[in-house]
């Protein structure tokens, strides 16, 4: 029996795999897979279900431009409604036929004499999948991990991940500790405030918090959106180059970065009565260092009779709680980590081997580095979604995203136009883009001093992209077949046949 061979394989079917796929299919490129570790599409969006989940970037600009949702609900919408949004593209443009899902990847590997990836998986389906080209779009945090403290096996408590949130856990009555101060924390204390008997928060840095403009979406506003589409692009437009503006204050230390600062102490000099706690609460880094973070209701949450921040570090978890350096054991019920994921700055979550048996793995160990953040030189055929150095500071992923596909497609595209056996991007223009992007984060805000999950242990920046989202998608417009190497079936590989190199 001959070996299926997909033209296209897409790994993930989130916001990224759900977009590979309508824009693959409007490109005509018919003959593809995508496989899903879930049971259902989402990625992100599904996984997330912790209270409070929400998207901190407003709703009509965290969704895709070819892809319009007129009935948001709020400006910013909750983890549920998003989720809802992505199931429905995946109705609208008839994708689960297409999709398999509980099949999770674990390791792909590249046949330079055919021009096929191997994709290996585990689940209910341990079996292997072939394909032409590959699209990986499982994501920048597709993986949660609890954080290295001593002594955590040793607590005899209840242990919840935001990323992995126990529903059936009742928090009445209940004494709660959370671990983390970040984008997810300030969702979930609110919440727990409201149910748990008392809170304490572990903060090991401040960070700095806006208030965040949220309010609902009038029936008469969605009815205008669908029925007017115009009118939506332009309020998305008008919010695209706010965000953009604010580049200004948030990637660069500029004078802007000085109003950022002046205002979130305002915000906070307006929530926070005591002296004492502001002062807890006040960070001591450049704005847009670390992750902005968007709420009008942490700062109050802080405040109830039931709810105490504690900034002393932690020394070791023990059977029956916390204990910090200052010596207090904090007796707990339950622990929820807010403690951010394993994002994948040295490697990819599983096995990669291009050319010659190489590793993605070994070569990414020091810190990823990709052309344009999509394709790396030895991996012929593979794109990336949300790679190394695509990160936004200021801006909407999902803006860069839409870069990202359709510089993939025009890869893809190409490779199945010309029958290429492979199209692989050249180490020198692969070293010349990354040079001059390590260069240019040297200038941002990012490399300031502080310590963000953007860096690797020994400060390498493998996540973000130094400018304007405009300036992104202009570079991913632009799809140089010289940048390759290509060769075509029937050739020998070095041969030059077909080849740009």
């Amino acid at each position: 029996m001959a070996t299926r061979i997909y033209d296209t394989l897409i790994v993930g079917a989130g916001f990224s795999g759900i977009g590979a796929a309508i824009k693959l299919a409007k490109a005509g490129v018919d003959d593809f897979v995508m496989l899903e570790r879930g049971d259902r599409v989402g990625g992100t969006w599904r996984d997330n279900t912790y209270p409070g989940a929400t998207c901190d970037v407003p709703s009509l600009l965290y969704s895709y431009s070819f892809v319009k949702n007129s009935s948001w609900s709020r400006a910013y919408s909750p983890a549920g409604e998003i989720c809802t949004h992505i199931e429905d593209m995946a109705d609208k443009f008839d994708l689960h036929r297409r999709i398999q899902f509980g099949v999770e990847v674990n390791g792909l590997a590249f046949d330079e004499n055919d021009g096929v990836w191997t994709v290996k998986v585990k689940g209910k389906r341990s079996t292997t999948f072939h394909a032409r080209t590959v699209v990986l779009a499982s994501g920048p945090l597709p993986d949660h991990k609890l954080p290295d403290i001593r002594g955590l096996d040793t607590y005899k408590g209840k242990k919840i991940h935001s990323a992995n949130w126990d529903h059936g856990y009742d928090f009445t009555g209940k004494r709660v500790a959370v671990i983390g101060t970040g984008a997810s924390a300030v969702q979930i204390v609110p919440e727990l405030v409201k149910q748990a008997e008392f809170v304490k928060v572990f903060q090991r840095t401040p960070g700095w918090v806006m208030p965040r403009l949220d309010v609902a979406t009038p029936p008469a506003a969605q009815a205008l959106f669908a029925k007017v589409p115009a009118i939506q692009e332009l309020a998305r437009q008008a919010l695209y180059w706010g965000h953009e503006v604010t580049a200004t204050a948030l990637v660069w230390d500029t004078p802007l970065t000085g109003l950022v600062a002046r205002l979130g102490k305002a915000h906070l000099h307006r929530q926070v009565k005591d002296p004492w706690l502001r002062r807890q609460l006040t960070p001591d880094f450049t704005p847009g260092c670390k992750r902005m973070l968007i709420s009008s209701d942490y700062y109050p949450a802080l405040q109830r009779d039931n709810c105490k921040l504690i900034d002393w570090p932690i020394a070791t978890m023990s059977p029956v709680g916390i204990r910090t350096s200052d010596g207090i054991e904090h007796h707990l019920d339950c622990i929820v980590f807010a403690t951010g994921y394993d994002v994948h700055l040295t490697g990819p979550p599983y096995s990669v081997t291009g050319i010659g048996g190489r590793s993605l793995a070994d070569e990414w160990a020091g810190g990823a580095q990709a052309y344009k953040s999509i394709n790396a030189h030895g991996y012929p055929n593979l794109f990336i979604m949300t790679g190394p150095n695509s990160g936004p500071g200021h801006n909407s992923l999902l803006v860069y995203v839409e870069g990202q596909l359709d510089y993939a497609v025009s890869g893809i595209t190409t490779i199945l136009r010309e029958n290429l056996r492979y199209l692989d991007v050249r180490a020198d223009v692969q070293q010349y883009y990354n040079d001059r992007i390590q260069k240019r984060l040297t200038k941002t805000t990012w490399m300031s001093g502080c310590s963000s999950w953007y860096l690797t242990a020994d400060g390498f920046n493998a996540s973000m992209y130094p400018g304007f989202a405009t300036q992104y998608l202009r570079q991913m417009r632009d799809f140089r077949f010289d940048d390759y190497a290509a060769v075509a079936h029937g050739a020998h590989t070095g041969s030059g046949a077909r080849s740009s190199a």
